[in-house]
């Protein structure tokens, strides 16, 4: 019985994602042959080749004319745009976009398509350390995949994202759009693997979709595999766990893209349906099992998940680091699941996880032998957040053995992170730490329930700056009952405590379906919460006192201008991803990178 994992695109191509190669290591040390194919890397490669970006604007270019003319009736009829059908709404978008394009780009044209590969070759490559010809590169990059995407507008392909401005997610718009060949880039691609995929002779293939980018693509994919194969078609990941309601509520959903839905933590189900596939067991003991039988839908029960120190270690056999677009391999790691703390009323990251710790002489091991085999030194924690206690074992561990690597992960401001214990971290090899500082406001604070000192804060991040340690800050807006001082209150946070806060991301509130806050609306002074129009979507849109959305809008554009004028043009906001970030404090230091000046005129 031969199992295949898939992971389908679109995840930002710098790194593998931690979900196969968790799984696939489950499987092999239960004795079945398996396999993975990153079909997301390999996406972006062959979209960044010279030649298939060259066909790209021919295609544009030769399907605008076609394009005017079926649109041409429905412009004379003049209605208005929001009356016409969805198709011919993506025609009229992709036509005005393709001829502003051509006839403002000219030169972009002509040049940009022969210098996708050299860009490509510096983002892996040695002048990966040279910033200037670096930024030149991943701008070069961004610039092409607007290329690649002109024949699919208004769907875009980026390097962190897949969208299309008419896209929900309810389960009618996800059929037109896994099946429009006009705006899904993904068809064309998954036609040259088909071969690839059948030759292997899989009896179970799993595809992992962990955020709304893979909805789309995984699908195409799911679909196209249940009508070219006999292989047993399982969907797993993040995302579709945080809808299963809408699944039972689509039984087409079954006869399109699956055979079964595996929810929350897939390590033990995954072998259980290998069990399954295999004539093994029953597929009703499969647990956290969503599937049609007999025209109706059932969901098996949800067993208690494998705790960490009970799993295989992750296996990154068939992964070619080479096609990655960064020059080191920083690997998804995890040294817990679920959060300890556990009550912040705006989070929903740890739905469908069960906290548990993995041994800290375990997590090192595999350390060591991550190394020794793949030759990785370089990782991204991906727990919900690092405790204080834990890291101080995890540094001694590392130094015990003599492990030489690098890492970063997220943690909450405890006052426990001393100074003397963010030292021995960065004599560990932390380089940087994704601090949770939410808010400047004490009364947003007090609601969100973070559970710390919040007067504490700025010494905990003083503490890690002297130690050499980056501190990554993050920060939102939105929060229901937060007013325009409450947000001025955290920009103000930031732009004056920049020395200790070396850089931030910004994002604003958004409710998910599994967040605290909703089962207490009233406390939080929201007056209303909709059920969500689109039944595939995570999240729920709500009433509540605070600012209004124009106001929502002044605030974000206020933080961007403010704190851009106070980090005056930092390099960290020009590597833009994280990792790039951390691969550079890796070799170049805090200091270093916080007071590094770019040179324009090298751009």
């Amino acid at each position: 019985m031969k199992t295949l994992l898939l992971f389908p695109p679109q995840w930002t191509p710098i790194a593998p994602h931690f979900a196969l190669p968790s799984l696939l290591g489950q499987l092999k040390a239960n004795g079945y042959d398996s396999e993975v194919m990153d079909l997301n890397i390999n996406f972006y490669n062959k979209i960044l080749n010279p030649d298939f970006v060259k066909n790209s604007i021919l295609k544009a270019v030769d399907n605008n004319q076609n394009v005017l003319n079926e649109i041409a009736r429905y412009i004379k009829e003049g209605k208005d745009f929001s009356e016409y059908p969805l198709k011919i709404r993506n025609k009229i978008v992709k036509y005005t976009k393709v001829k502003e394009y051509i006839t403002k780009k000219q030169s972009a044209l002509a040049n940009f398509p022969d210098m996708a590969q050299e860009a490509l070759d510096i983002i892996k490559g040695e002048n990966f350390y040279n910033p200037e010809i670096l930024i030149k590169s991943i701008n070069i990059i961004d610039t092409v995949l607007e290329m690649v995407s002109l024949p699919y507008f208004p769907s875009k392909i980026s390097l962190d994202n897949y969208t299309n401005p008419f896209f929900k997610l309810n389960f009618e718009n996800i059929k037109y759009f896994v099946f429009d060949e006009d705006t899904n880039i993904f068809i064309e691609y998954y036609k040259t693997v088909l071969d690839d995929i059948k030759s292997k002779n899989p009896d179970y293939i799993g595809i992992s979709i962990n955020s709304s980018s893979q909805v789309i693509p995984g699908l195409t994919l799911a679909n196209m595999l249940k009508n070219k194969l006999n292989a047993h078609i399982n969907i797993g990941g993040n995302f579709f766990g945080r809808v299963k309601e809408a699944i039972v509520q689509n039984p087409e959903f079954f006869d399109l893209f699956c055979d079964t839905v595996l929810v929350e933590e897939g390590e033990r189900p995954v072998v259980e349906l290998a069990k399954y596939v295999n004539g093994e067991i029953k597929i009703e003991e499969v647990s956290n099992l969503i599937y049609k039988k007999d025209g109706k839908i059932f969901i098996n029960e949800t067993k208690k998940p494998l705790k960490l120190d009970e799993m295989a270690i992750v296996s990154l056999d068939g992964y070619d680091f080479k096609k990655y677009f960064a020059p080191e391999v920083i690997l998804p790691f995890q040294s817990s699941r679920g959060c300890y703390w556990g009550k912040c009323s705006f989070c929903d990251q740890d739905f469908g996880q069960n906290f548990n710790v993995k041994n800290a002489d375990k997590l090192t091991d595999e350390f060591i032998k991550l190394k020794e085999e793949y030759g990785i030194k370089f990782f991204e924690f991906i727990d919900e957040s690092v405790g204080p206690s834990y890291l101080s074992e995890l540094a001694d561990k590392i130094k015990a053995k003599n492990i030489d690597i690098n890492y970063f992960f997220d943690a909450r401001l405890e006052s426990t992170f001393t100074k003397e214990l963010l030292q021995k971290a960065y004599n560990s090899g932390l380089r940087m730490v994704l601090w949770g500082l939410e808010s400047g406001s004490d009364s947003v604070m007090k609601l969100i329930n973070k559970g710390i000192d919040i007067d504490k804060r700025l010494e905990i991040l003083k503490n890690s700056s002297d130690s050499g340690v980056w501190n990554f800050a993050f920060i939102f807006f939105g929060f229901p009952t937060e007013t325009v001082e409450d947000a001025k209150k955290t920009i103000k946070l930031i732009c004056e405590n920049k020395n200790v806060i070396h850089s931030y991301g910004r994002s604003v509130f958004t409710m998910g379906k599994h967040t605290k806050l909703k089962d207490e609306p009233e406390k939080y002074g929201i007056t209303a919460v909709y059920p969500a129009q689109d039944e595939f979507s995570p999240t729920y849109t709500f009433d509540c006192t605070g600012m209004t959305k124009e106001e929502l809008n002044s605030i974000l554009k206020e933080c961007t201008q403010t704190c851009n004028a106070a980090y005056n043009n930092p390099l960290w906001m020009f590597l833009r991803y994280r990792e790039y970030l951390f691969l550079y404090l890796a070799k170049y230091g805090k200091d270093r990178v916080y007071n590094y000046k770019l040179d324009f005129n090298k751009m």
